[in-house]
């Protein structure tokens, strides 16, 4: 009762009616209150603003488009990535691809006035993917690769009417065009070695927590870069050795604030088509115009125009074993043998000579290789149907007794277990698989051994692998050749640490209130 009556006098007592002591406690209790109320509120607001602080935002995105005019094919590429953050590394994200219907853009040099049909399918789909709002700074680059390099070798006058023609048809849509051209085997190669560190986040050092400045240790190692065309094959990468034999090899960049001395080499008339036949005019020596060839299945049979085989510079030093083409068509027989297969490949590897401490073929330097490396288009696509993409079944023995079953199937029997496939890629990847196997093993010396470091790849982070990403990346200037100077915190390293603070926050506020329900250990001096 004693205590009652004391609370009701600290009431009267608090409007000036009793002792200060009282009035410190009765107000001391309802600021605890108002302030735990507003603590709580202050928690929930600061993990509401963790949890939403990197929530995308109203996209505010930029795209671009990049069409590959290839020796067999053309595809076009739409990418897409934030307007704010250009120069960061691993942002541009491919959101379409569109496969051109018919061949590469060389085959138009007669039939010029079908271009514009041949473009439309694809230029109409990137119409649609892209925003209207958007067309007109949409940049769009057209490159031309091995196909077209050989016609200009050819006929450097008629290489210019199909690029003219080319853009002609892709200024007639609404985006920015920024012209057609013939890019060099050495770009080739370097923009696909962009394209594969780009990809894999190679070019920045790692960061930990709170972005602290990197140390030099922690720079990552890069990743060589192997291409495979239908006319052209490109080895790229960073040797351990700075100096270099061949300067004409070599090619320097500055990106991320750190200096890269890259090996390149293009290798004209070594893609897999035109590989091919230069096999079959070496095969034709000493014929009757039919070839019994252990690199198709046995059973198949194809005819081939003597100056389909003959045209193209490729095989212009076997043409003086038939000056007067003697007979109009070729046959061939196939018969479904990979040890033969190999053995008639290699001798397009002309390995007799070097000037220099180490070759690749043909007497190109090729210093010694170092590192893991990235192996794409054609490479990817032979051997993902032969499935040896995966890291546990792509061996050096694996990929050999694969070819060796599989070279060995009677052409009706392959037929019927693969009868959705066109028959020209059908037939052909029995040779394809060997030459890969001996492009890789005696043309560049991988080992049965270094075979592991090896990784086929299609796509990584749903972005196609290729020289079109990094030839954007460079035409865009969207790599920068500096460090940017601070990294924004993650995502999750955000909310870590916001609800980390948080916890503090209520823990502190909890000992408050244990402290002002206990006011005897706050007030004791005062009472």
């Amino acid at each position: 009762m004693g205590t009652a009556v004391h609370s009701d006098v600290s009431c009267r007592e608090s409007h000036g009616l009793t002792a200060e002591s009282a009035v410190k406690i009765f107000c001391s209790k309802n600021i605890l209150g108002i302030l735990g109320f507003s603590s709580v509120i202050a928690v929930v607001a600061l993990l509401a603003l963790g949890l939403t602080q990197n929530k995308p935002l109203p996209e505010n995105v930029k795209f671009g488009i990049v069409l590959d005019a290839g020796s067999s094919h053309t595809n076009l590429y739409i990418y897409k990535w934030p307007a704010e953050k250009e120069n960061d590394t691993g942002v541009v994200t491919q959101i379409e691809e569109c496969k051109v219907k018919g061949p590469g853009i060389s085959e138009f040099a007669q039939k010029l006035s079908e271009i514009d049909i041949y473009l439309t399918e694809c230029m109409e789909r990137a119409r649609k993917v892209i925003p209207t709002s958007q067309h007109t700074e949409t940049p769009v680059y057209l490159g031309a690769t091995a196909g077209m390099r050989l016609l200009r070798m050819e006929n450097e006058r008629l290489a210019d009417k199909i690029l003219a023609a080319v853009a002609k048809s892709i200024s007639s849509y609404p985006f920015d065009f920024q012209g057609a051209r013939i890019i060099t085997g050495q770009e080739e190669g370097a923009y696909g070695w962009i394209t594969i560190n780009y990809l894999l986040g190679r070019f920045t050092q790692k960061l930990g927590w709170f972005n602290l400045k990197p140390s030099e240790g922690n720079t990552q190692e890069t990743y060589g870069a192997l291409d495979l065309g239908g006319a052209s094959t490109q080895i790229t990468f960073v040797p351990r050795n700075e100096t270099t034999e061949s300067p004409n090899n070599t090619l320097h960049f500055r990106l991320y604030g750190k200096n890269y001395g890259v090996y390149t080499h293009s290798f004209l008339c070594y893609g897999k088509d035109q590989a091919l036949l230069q096999k079959l005019s070496k095969d034709l020596q000493g014929t009757n115009g039919t070839i019994r060839d252990p690199c198709f299945h046995s059973g198949y049979r194809r005819k081939m125009n003597m100056s389909d085989i003959y045209e193209a510079p490729c095989t212009r030093r076997f043409e003086e074993t038939f000056p007067f083409l003697p007979f109009p068509e070729v046959e061939i027989r196939g018969t479904g043998n990979y040890r033969q297969c190999r053995r008639s490949i290699l001798q397009l590897f002309n390995t007799s000579y070097c000037s220099y401490s180490s070759c690749s073929f043909n007497g190109i330097f090729l210093p010694p290789l170092q590192g893991n490396f990235g192996a794409f288009s054609a490479f990817y696509y032979v051997m993902e149907f032969l499935n040896l993409t995966s890291e546990e079944q792509s061996t050096h023995k694996k990929m050999i007794n694969t070819l060796e079953k599989f070279c060995s199937q009677p052409w009706e029997e392959l037929q019927m277990y693969f009868g959705e496939v066109k028959e020209k890629y059908l037939s052909e990847y029995c040779f394809s698989g060997t030459y890969i196997l001996a492009l890789l093993l005696n043309g560049y010396h991988f080992t049965a051994e270094s075979w592991k470091n090896i990784h086929f790849m299609g796509k990584v982070r749903s972005t196609s692998v290729g020289w079109t990403l990094g030839y954007m990346l460079n035409l865009t200037n969207m790599i920068p050749s500096e460090e940017p100077l601070s990294t924004p915190l993650s995502h999750s390293t955000y909310v870590i640490l916001m609800v980390l603070f948080s916890l503090i926050l209520v823990i502190v506020v909890i000992i408050g209130i244990f402290i002002f329900h206990k006011p005897s250990y706050f007030w004791k001096d005062m009472v």
